[in-house]
């Protein structure tokens, strides 16, 4: 992988973020890839695990940081409200590589806009613990990834940290269905949202259906290729554009209802 970086063969994309109330783009997730000199792409589910609690990790988490800042510093300046998601590592949580790489690339100049994401065993100790809720108190912003609902755990690292995001699991997701329009699960969400100040984000919307389940369920924000695949940068940037362009909510609503897709 060290080799791979080296050659220029990572990449990103960007997964955007859409806001079910009105349509809008509020932002995306960084999401790296692999293209081998075979041309062959090969998934992050395939390398991250190898690289995960090895120096490669560290290694590949700041260039992601160091590439979002050459190729979206200039949207996240000209769009103060919006938000970008970077995926942090468990192991590095917590040992201030974050913040030297964000102070290297500048990036530390739009902490109010950044999402630092990280799995419930991405908090492994009171290191990483107190370092996320220092990053809080410094108006950084920190999200939950891979909530399932299941075990306990999500709710443990809640407690723990004073984390204001949570997003779902596509598996949840994917439960969504005509035979079964409200999974347990979906009332207990709507139950979470009543009785706090949590930012709920679904991860893996792909019907209509399922968009129409969690609008009415009260979730706030969703992904998915129902909105758009993962996409390079500039054309991230015009699905933003394109989302945020028009005259009234209502224009925003029918497209929501029809379905983003550029790419």
């Amino acid at each position: 992988m060290e080799l791979g970086l080296r050659r220029g063969e990572f990449f990103l994309e960007y997964l955007p973020t859409i806001s079910l109330a009105d349509g809008r783009c509020t932002g995306a997730e960084a999401l790296i890839r692999w293209r081998r000199p075979d041309n062959v792409t090969i998934p992050p589910g395939d390398f991250i695990p190898i690289a995960e609690n090895t120096r490669v990790s560290g290694i590949l988490t700041y260039w992601v940081i160091e590439t979002v800042a050459v190729e979206l510093m200039t949207w996240l300046q000209a769009n103060p409200d919006a938000k970008l998601a970077i995926n942090i590592p468990p192991e590095i949580v917590g040992r201030g590589g974050i913040r030297y790489a964000a102070d290297r690339s500048g990036l530390s100049d739009f902490t109010d806009q950044l999402i630092m994401e990280m799995t419930e065993r991405g908090i492994p100790d009171m290191m990483a613990v107190t370092a996320i809720n220092d990053y809080l108190a410094t108006g950084g912003c920190v999200a939950l990834d891979d909530v399932t609902l299941v075990g306990g755990g999500n709710l443990a690292v809640l407690a723990r940290c004073h984390i204001s995001i949570i997003k779902l699991d596509r598996s949840l997701v994917s439960q969504i269905a005509e035979q079964d329009p409200a999974p347990a699960w979906l009332e207990s969400v709507t139950a979470l949202l009543r009785s706090s100040q949590l930012k709920v984000v679904a991860e893996g919307v792909e019907t209509e259906f399922q968009l129409a389940a969690l609008r009415a369920a009260g979730i706030q924000e969703a992904q998915g290729f129902y909105f758009s695949r993962p996409i390079p940068a500039a054309e991230f940037v015009a699905f933003h554009h394109k989302t945020r362009g028009y005259e009234s909510s209502s224009s925003l609503q029918s497209d929501l209802d029809d379905g983003f897709s550029i790419a």
